[in-house]
């Protein structure tokens, strides 16, 4: 049976408001919330925490993540990933297909849940992966208990590139309400210039071509035409990971999120770093698509605060430092993030670039809205007690001591972040307190109102 907690003297960060409040976790779920100088009743039982000069959040729920398991679990599994996204502020996960051997059948797709059943410290939901022929499959999917179908349009493992034009109308037509979630690049553009600087450079093509490989042209055709399909069939589209400016020419900002068909998300990797960066962290900033330039930063960041963009996500993707050093070609793309991307957008707060209110916006209210996720991404009384306590002056530095993903390595690595998470809350479990966990705890299946989609 959960324990009773009350938060006290706590600000309250919560549908555009942050308040000075207190709040009861009771049977799993959010309790009373009061505001102000009301007290909650007394309760003899309930453990208090006095949330003096803290913020108390809603759970993060990132809907972009690589676990690796099964099939890849020497470099990160379900148990690892899941706890370092605890520590970070992530209660909730929706992780991709592309394992070993890729969700793309339902009983494939089902195996995952049941490792996770028994291993994920969060909450978790799993993608079900496309390729040009299993339209039947993806017909069985339960969208109550389902996220979405992914759609590689570009950079793929084994079978899962859809690069079959009768298989993507088929999928934009006939996705029954599924939400469709893309990576988005031209596959055609890519390998063209795959060959270009292969000729110029042989296998040791510098770090810094790679925006130039995975290129804007690629990032923008693709998304354009994604769009088209969405808007010819009404299709749920959701694209991931935008890194271009180019792109959000593409998008609608006069809409509600409630009323949006079509919506995007940006990854911390491209509101952090530039193509400067490459200098000093090489691969280990190898992402698909790239992380390209400034101008690109900013107006991603831009395009998050105008409504352009939806959600912010990790896409978080661990390799061993081994697979990260080897020469271009054969250097995995992808990073871990999990643990950081909460305090790194926070790092924005503090700079007055984006307010408190709009990072919990952007990482915990939309990705409910988007995926419809039920009870979970606001605090709200009835809802499950996903919550996060932030000390916002308690500073740190991410070093090797305390990167927690298996892979061992960050490229926030040297950062001093100047807020802390001291609490993670999962469905009323106090799973993680000041850097301890308690795993004796499991998530819950996300579930998710598909006849609001």
């Amino acid at each position: 049976m959960s324990l009773t907690y009350h938060l006290i003297d706590a600000l309250i960060v919560n549908e555009g408001k942050t308040s000075r409040g207190s709040l009861e976790i009771s049977d799993g779920r959010i309790g009373k919330i009061v505001y102000g100088n009301e007290s909650l009743p007394a309760d003899n039982h309930a453990i208090i925490i006095n949330c003096s000069g803290c913020f108390v959040i809603p759970g993060v729920i990132d809907d972009h993540v690589h676990f690796r398991e099964p099939g890849l679990t020497y470099k990160s599994d379900i148990f690892t990933e899941s706890r370092a996204a605890i520590a970070g502020g992530i209660t909730s996960f929706m992780e991709m297909p592309n394992t070993i051997p890729a969700a793309t059948t339902v009983d494939l797709l089902e195996q995952k849940y049941d490792i996770a059943a028994g291993k994920s410290l969060a909450n978790y939901s799993f993608y079900m992966g496309a390729t040009n022929d299993n339209a039947a499959e993806i017909a069985k999917i339960d969208s109550e208990k389902v996220c979405g179908v992914k759609v590689f349009m570009g950079s793929s493992t084994g079978n899962m590139l859809v690069d079959d034009s009768k298989a993507l109308e088929t999928l934009f037509a006939n996705s029954r309400g599924l939400l469709i979630a893309i990576h988005s690049e031209d596959e055609d553009i890519i390998r063209k210039n795959n060959r270009l600087f292969r000729e110029q450079y042989g296998e040791d093509v510098p770090p810094e071509c790679h925006p130039l490989i995975r290129s804007e042209e690629a990032c923008y055709r693709s998304t354009a035409k994604a769009i088209t399909l969405a808007l010819k069939h009404n299709t749920r589209l959701h694209v991931l990971h935008l890194s271009t400016a180019r792109e959000l020419t593409l998008f609608d900002n006069t809409l509600s999120l409630e009323d949006k068909r079509i919506t995007s998300e940006v990854c911390l990797h491209h509101l952090w770093f530039n193509d400067t960066d490459y200098k000093k962290w090489f691969n280990l900033i190898k992402v698909n698509p790239a992380i390209k330039t400034e101008n690109d930063r900013q107006a991603l960041f831009h395009g998050l605060l105008s409504g352009k963009i939806d959600v912010i996500a990790t896409d978080h993707a661990p390799h061993t430092l081994k697979e990260k050093k080897l020469t271009y070609f054969k250097a995995l793309s992808g990073g871990p993030m999990v643990q950081h991307s909460l305090v790194a957008m926070l790092e924005f707060y503090h700079e007055g670039k984006i307010s408190i209110e709009k990072v919990v916006e952007k990482m915990c209210h939309a990705p409910a809205l988007c995926f419809r996720v039920r009870k979970r991404g606001f605090i709200r009384t009835g809802y499950h007690a996903d919550l996060i306590i932030i000390n916002p002056a308690s500073a740190w530095k991410v070093d090797k001591t305390n990167i927690l993903s298996k892979c061992g390595w960050s490229a926030m690595e040297g950062n001093i972040f100047k807020s802390k998470i001291t609490h993670t809350f999962v469905n009323g479990n106090l799973v993680f307190h000041d850097g301890t966990f308690d795993e004796r705890y499991r998530g819950e299946r996300l579930l998710f109102d598909m006849s609001q989609r």
